[in-house]
């Protein structure tokens, strides 16, 4: 058997991984405050490096978070209606530019199945003869209460095999989707692929009274860029870093708050960091129900 396969490095001292059981082993832990301080410890010892440490933390702290606390809500998800073309159904993927879509029916709140992009590919081929039937191309949707606790929630994804579900509200409506990478970022932190580094990944959508959702993770000089605002990057390099200092806390969502005119709402975030903010620059018109 290799060094590998039996936890110990090239050196013979064993792998972190058993050094960490042993440590924890040594310890009385009565509750998760002292796995949590156990860990740090080991960290401050050389067992774990900060991004180990930071992953147990964040398999620990999952297990305190419900669907509601980092679900994309009702407002911002990219659904599709149901359709008998294939053609009409591309618009809203490729400006979207995600892979999985609810499909609604005769209202956003009936879910008929879940679409993946890349089954449209055969239908455009001019050569496939195949009749469209969207409904053969539909997935079953995984339906899940806000209230559905995280870890639960990866779990079920890992069984199912789904990798989106569906939230739904105590009426049964549609309040949002969760996806497996929502989960998994509690962990290992914001997940980012090659097509979040320009403005139109940052700059989420824009609706027209002016009001535009944006990520919490936006430089503040892209944002500074798109709005004409002038918000100092001296202290923070986020929008999102700014808007927490202002709020003197982790703000949660539906709380907001006034910064040089802009009017900041928590569209989504969890109890460590926000994820993204509804901006309502100076000259925007206030939607009627929103308090100035």
């Amino acid at each position: 058997m290799n060094d590998e396969q039996s936890g110990s490095t090239a050196s013979g001292h064993p792998g972190w991984l058993k050094r960490l059981g042993q440590t924890l082993t040594r310890h009385e832990i009565e509750d998760r405050e002292g796995v949590v301080q156990t860990l740090r410890a080991a960290h401050r010892r050389g067992i774990l490096d900060a991004d180990a440490l930071s992953m147990c933390e964040g398999v620990l702290h999952v297990a305190d978070l419900q669907v509601r606390d980092v679900m994309i809500p009702r407002s911002q998800v990219s659904a599709l209606r149901r359709s008998e073309s294939v053609w009409d159904l591309l618009p809203a993927i490729i400006e979207s530019g995600h892979s999985r879509f609810p499909v609604t029916g005769d209202s956003r709140d009936d879910v008929i199945g879940i679409l993946i992009a890349k089954d449209l590919l055969p239908y455009l081929d001019p050569q496939h003869q195949r009749e469209f039937q969207l409904r053969e191309l539909l997935r079953p949707a995984l339906f899940i209460p806000e209230s559905k606790r995280l870890d639960a929630l990866l779990k079920l994804f890992q069984e199912s095999r789904n990798h989106l579900a569906v939230v739904v509200d105590e009426y049964g409506g549609m309040a949002g989707i969760a996806t497996i990478e929502d989960v998994i970022e509690q962990i290992v932190g914001e997940i980012d692929d090659e097509h979040d580094q320009d403005e139109a990944s940052w700059i989420l959508s824009r609706n027209d009274d002016g009001r535009t959702v944006v990520k919490a993770l936006t430089p503040i000089d892209l944002f500074n860029e798109h709005f004409g605002s002038d918000f100092s990057d001296d202290e923070f390099d986020t929008i999102g870093g700014l808007v927490a200092n202002g709020f003197g806390h982790v703000p949660r969502r539906g709380e907001h708050l006034m910064l040089d005119d802009f009017r900041f709402d928590v569209v989504r975030a969890d109890s460590r960091r926000m994820h993204l903010l509804l901006v309502t620059p100076p000259d925007a018109a206030t939607p009627s129900g929103q308090e100035a």
